[in-house]
């Protein structure tokens, strides 16, 4: 009998960054749009619709999840809901880079064999 391989639908971008933002630490909604813009060196911004909409989805799928950290030090609101990774959006995550890696080599050896 094969062994049952798990595959993993194509992220969307913004999905793809907001578990990107989450894969380090636990953060809120308006610390996850500045994690994505720090990550993509200002490039992308995030809105408030985009980002809550995609965790919705997100939750719904359980790709990330409520925290039980309410407290930001820095901003010290216990209102703010934090989110977290759940194993299934790590593995979302890592299938999604994998699928990536293997684009950039294609891509690449394609480049090499043009010049």
């Amino acid at each position: 009998m094969a062994k049952k391989s798990t595959t993993h639908a194509p992220l969307t971008p913004a999905v793809l960054h907001i578990l990107l933002a989450l894969s380090t630490a636990e953060r809120h909604g308006y610390g996850i749009m500045k994690q994505v813009e720090a990550d993509s060196q200002g490039k992308v911004k995030m809105g408030p619709g985009t980002l809550y909409g995609s965790m919705k989805r997100m939750m719904e799928a359980r790709l990330i999840r409520e925290s039980d950290k309410r407290v930001d030090p820095e901003m010290d609101d216990e209102r703010r809901i934090y989110y977290e990774l759940t194993g299934a959006g790590r593995a979302a995550l890592e299938a999604e880079l994998k699928r990536y890696r293997g684009v950039v080599a294609v891509a690449e050896g394609r480049l090499a064999r043009a010049h």
